[in-house]
């Protein structure tokens, strides 16, 4: 069922218009769907019914990048502009982090894991009043935030490869590999979700997860680069009945086997993660009855939300950092 709801999936994200997503329409969708599955039987029942819904919206931060400012900061956090790991001299909670630095320099550099942590304080007080429209909605998107930090790139203020001369590596490790090498080669299968008795301390762990890895993520392209003829990097593809320039498979291939599966354990962690805050803002709720929520209607306020999303992410340019630039 897992391997069919993907390939869905898959062709779901061949008939979309193009746009530059981050993580890729593919992999958002795939891992809060995979997440339900993490969840226990008190859960996972209501998650079920709704999954379509979770799969669906979890890609609605990244339209809303398209239609307000505010939004593109909350899905990175440029750690190179801290020092160096450990990174002593970022405060990890919000409060202390203002006294540190300026409101406005935290958001310059991005705020992504302090978001998560507000949106998980929300998804909590949605379970506790029994919301179930609040709860799905905050489930879908705080998966979109959480699988966000887990990309290298996502930690760096070299994003794109735009100092190194790299543009476009961005897409290339967080898309184009995880639409050519997930179905067939990636294991994906976790552990039960488990409960977190510090989200805010576990989700920077695995912002510096990202952090440590993304010097590797742009040093093994550049070194393949430099080896590598232009005409074997790059190929003309069909996409969307549009042709464009990519890099061709057989590079990707080759970055693949370098990146020694680090793609692969980032999906999966991602995967984990998202299904474990679920859990634990559930926990934290008070372990609320949601067998009887069932299937959820939306309300005509949220589908009428939802048309002006749609709308803004068709027609207008992308507001502040992109995954193309």
């Amino acid at each position: 069922m897992l391997r069919d709801k993907a390939v869905l999936i898959f062709l779901l994200f061949l008939a979309i218009p193009y746009h530059a997503f981050c993580w890729g329409f593919f992999a958002h969708k795939q891992i809060n769907y995979d997440a339900v599955f993490l969840l226990p039987p008190a859960m996972i029942s209501f998650y079920k019914q709704n999954i379509d819904f979770l799969a669906e919206h979890a890609i609605d931060p990244d339209k809303r990048r398209y239609a307000i400012p505010e939004e593109g900061p909350r899905h990175y956090i440029d750690m190179d502009q801290y020092g160096s790991f450990p990174f002593d001299n970022l405060p990890q909670h919000w409060g202390d982090a203002i006294q540190h630095y300026s409101e406005d320099t935290l958001i310059a550099h991005g705020i992504a894991p302090w978001w998560i942590s507000s949106m998980q304080v929300r998804l909590k007080k949605a379970f506790e009043v029994k919301n179930p429209e609040s709860i799905l909605k905050l489930s879908a998107e705080i998966g979109h935030y959480i699988a966000d930090i887990h990309v290298p790139l996502h930690t760096s203020s070299n994003h794109n490869g735009q100092k190194t001369d790299q543009v476009g590596i961005h897409g290339f490790w967080e898309s184009r590999l995880p639409e050519l090498f997930a179905q067939q080669q990636y294991d994906l299968i976790n552990g039960k979700a488990q409960y977190i008795e510090n989200p805010i301390q576990y989700i920077w762990q695995r912002v510096y997860e990202s952090a440590l890895a993304s010097d590797s993520v742009l040093a093994l392209e550049k070194n393949l680069a430099n080896s590598t003829p232009s005409d074997l990097r790059f190929a003309f593809e069909n996409r969307n009945g549009m042709i464009i320039k990519q890099y061709s498979s057989t590079y990707a291939t080759l970055y693949h086997t370098k990146l020694h599966g680090m793609v692969e354990r980032r999906i999966k962690s991602s995967i984990f993660t998202v299904a474990s805050f679920w859990y634990t803002a559930w926990v934290d709720a008070g372990q609320p009855d949601l067998h009887h929520l069932g299937k959820v209607s939306l309300s005509s306020e949220t589908l009428i939300d939802q048309k002006l999303l749609q709308s803004a992410w068709l027609g207008a340019k992308i507001m502040g950092r992109s995954c193309s630039n």
